[in-house]
């Protein structure tokens, strides 16, 4: 008995825990117009929202420089700018592409070490809603010394609003606060914080 008590107690936390979690990211959307920072950095992934998003604020003049972090290996400079539209001039001038992350602490230490080779402090951190508190931990944690201002996306194909209405949206939704408190229990429990990556180059 005192066993599936305490099965039911767990359950009943992480539940809890899951809903302020949705909730938190309901809210978080449409996102505030952000204050100017050193740089801005847009998470790469499904769909080309975040990266469009992102080029907005650099051509609203919200940063001086923007990183697209975890680029594909086969996907070219010219190619993303012809999938994002962006303007040709602020592409060429400000934009950084960085190839060496394939998941959201390779996407933190690839931001830490482009932002740290800048000098910049303050960094807009664009992804999408249901990413960012992982994300930002994540930043947080590879770089404590910046500041980082979110930035999410809102994903209408899971709507935080109504997560679970769909398969897709729960499984989105459960995946991510399950991935969120393996970071924070790394970071909180374990003490762990990531290594800095090797120096490397940005195209």
């Amino acid at each position: 008995m005192r066993t599936l008590a305490a099965i039911f107690v767990i359950l009943l936390v992480w539940s809890s825990g899951l809903l302020a979690f949705a909730a938190r990211i309901d809210r978080s959307t449409p996102a505030a117009d952000p204050p100017a920072a050193d740089g801005i950095v847009a998470l790469t992934g499904g769909s080309g929202e975040r990266i469009a998003a992102g080029l907005g604020l650099l051509e609203a003049g919200k940063a001086k420089r923007m990183l697209i972090s975890g680029v594909s290996r086969h996907v070219t400079r010219g190619e993303l700018q012809t999938i994002t539209g962006a303007s040709k001039t602020v592409y060429d001038c400000c934009v950084d592409l960085g190839f060496e992350a394939n998941n959201t602490l390779g996407n933190a230490l690839e931001t830490a070490d482009w932002a740290r080779s800048k000098g910049y402090a303050t960094l807009i951190l664009v992804t999408v809603d249901y990413h960012m508190p992982r994300a930002r931990l994540e930043l947080k944690s590879a770089m404590p010394e910046a500041q980082i201002i979110p930035y999410p996306v809102a994903t209408p194909e899971v709507s935080a609003a109504g997560w679970w209405k769909t398969e897709l949206g729960a499984q989105r939704m459960i995946l991510e606060y399950s991935k969120y408190l393996a970071v924070l229990a790394r970071e909180t429990l374990l003490g762990l914080s990531p290594k800095p990556a090797p120096a490397a180059k940005h195209a």
